[in-house]
C-alpha cells in the first residue's frame, strides 16, 4: 500500500487515540452500568470491550497475510479498459510480471493504444473491444482463443475494469444517462464476462471486477453511477457462488477517490457536463430548483478534481493479489482510512446514524 501523507497519518493516529480513550474509559462505565442493572459481572464487559478493540486494530493495521502464490509462466490475462487509467497501468504491470496480456481498447488507434503497442511484445496484445458492442465481444474472444499458447488449458484472469463515471441530481439526469452508465459499467462487465467464461472455468482461473465503494453505499450526485456498481457486486456474489463448484474466485476490487491518479474527473468535464444536466433538465425542475442551488452542487463537483490518492498502487496491488494468490479475497478495499471508515459506518450501522453523520 502507497504511504499515507503525514497529516493523513497524523489524522489517523488521533483518531485511533480518541478511539481508545472512549473505549477505555467511557464505554466501559456506561456498559458496567448496564450490566450491574442486569446483574452481569462488571469484569466481563471491560474484557470484551477490549478483546474488540484488538479485534478492530488488528483487522486494519495488520498487513496482508500471505496465501501463496500461483505461477505465472504460461497464463494469460484479459483486461478490459486500456486505454487510460488503472486499465492502462494493469497491462504493463501484468506484462512485467510475466503474464501473456490482451489488453481490451476502446480506441485501437488512440494514444493508450499506442503507447501498449510500443512495447514491442509477444506477450502484450491490443485488442479492439467495446464492451457495449456483442460483435466486439465476439471478436476479441475469437482473438483470444487464437492466440493463447494452449485454448484447451484456457484463461487465466480476466479484469472488468472499463467504466465511465458522471454526477447530476436524479431529477436532473435523463434516463438516457442511466443506461448509457449501466450498460459500459454493468452490462459491459456481464457480458465480456459470460463470453470469456468458458475459457476461465478451463483453467479454472479468477474474475476480477472493478466495483467501487459506491457499489457499497450511496451519495449525492452519484446515482447513475453507484446503480452501476451496486449491480456489478450483486453480479460478481451470485458469479462467485456459480463457479465454487468449477474452482474459479470471483473478486470484487472497489476502489475509494482516486480522481487525481486517473483523471477520471477535470474541471473541464464537470463545466461540459454540467451545461448538459442543466440544459437537458425539464423547465420545471429547473424553476424549482434554482440556478442558484445547481450552481452551488457544481461548485462542489469541481471542487473534487483535485482530491483523492494521487498513486494507484494500492489498486494494482490488490488486482495483482487477486489474480495470483491461491486464495484471493472476496473483496479488496484500497482507499484512504477515512473512506473504509465511513463505508463500514454506512454498511453496518442504522442508517438513522449514517444519515446523520454525512447527510
Amino acid at each position: 500500500m502507497a504511504a499515507l501523507p503525514m497529516v493523513r497519518v497524523a489524522l489517523l493516529i488521533a483518531f485511533s487515540v480518541f478511539l481508545t480513550l472512549v473505549l477505555g474509559f467511557g464505554l466501559p462505565s456506561v456498559l458496567n452500568l448496564f450490566a450491574r442493572s442486569c446483574g452481569i459481572p462488571e469484569a466481563s464487559v471491560t474484557e470484551c470491550i477490549v478483546l474488540m478493540y484488538a479485534l478492530f486494530v488488528l483487522y486494519v493495521a495488520m498487513p496482508r497475510l500471505p496465501r501463496g502464490t500461483v505461477k505465472v509462466e504460461g497464463k494469460a490475462v484479459l483486461v478490459t479498459g486500456c486505454d487510460t487509467g488503472f486499465g492502462l497501468a494493469l497491462a504493463k504491470h501484468f506484462h512485467r510480471l510475466g503474464f501473456t496480456v490482451f489488453a481490451g481498447c476502446l480506441f485501437k488507434d488512440g494514444e493508450g493504444a499506442k503507447d501498449l503497442e510500443n512495447v514491442h511484445s509477444e506477450k502484450l496484445k491490443v485488442v479492439q473491444l467495446d464492451v457495449c458492442s456483442e460483435e466486439q465481444v465476439s471478436r476479441a474472444l475469437q482473438f483470444v482463443t487464437a492466440n493463447l499458447e494452449d485454448p484447451e488449458k484456457g484463461l487465466w484472469a480476466v479484469v472488468n475494469n472499463a467504466g465511465i463515471s458522471t454526477f447530476g441530481e436524479v431529477e436532473f439526469t435523463t434516463m438516457d444517462t442511466y443506461k448509457q452508465v449501466s450498460e459500459v459499467n454493468l452490462w459491459g462487465t456481464i457480458r465480456v464476462t459470460k463470453a470469456f467464461l468458458p475459457l476461465i472455468r478451463r483453467a479454472k482461473g479468477r474474475v476480477v471486477n472493478i466495483a467501487s465503494m459506491y457499489g457499497r453505499m450511496g451519495n449525492a450526485l452519484r446515482s447513475p453511477y453507484c446503480v452501476s456498481k451496486y449491480g456489478v457486486e450483486a453480479f460478481s456474489d451470485c458469479l462467485r457462488y456459480e463457479m465454487k463448484a468449477w474452482g474459479v474466485k470471483v473478486s470484487v476490487i472497489e476502489p475509494g477517490n482516486f480522481i487525481v491518479a486517473t483523471g477520471i474527473l477535470t474541471r473541464d468535464i464537470v463545466t461540459t457536463t454540467a451545461e448538459k444536466l442543466w440544459k437537458e433538465a425539464p423547465p420545471g425542475v429547473q424553476e424549482d430548483y434554482g440556478k442558484a442551488h445547481f450552481e452551488q452542487y457544481m461548485a462542489l463537483m469541481r471542487s473534487y478534481c483535485n482530491s483523492g490518492q494521487r498513486e494507484i498502487e494500492p489498486v494494482l496491488d490488490d488486482i495483482t493479489d487477486a489474480i495470483t494468490s491461491k486464495r484471493p479475497y472476496t473483496r479488496y478495499n484500497p482507499m484512504e482510512p477515512h473512506w473504509w471508515i465511513r463505508m463500514q459506518i454506512m454498511t453496518h450501522l442504522p442508517a438513522a446514524i449514517s444519515d446523520r453523520l454525512y447527510f
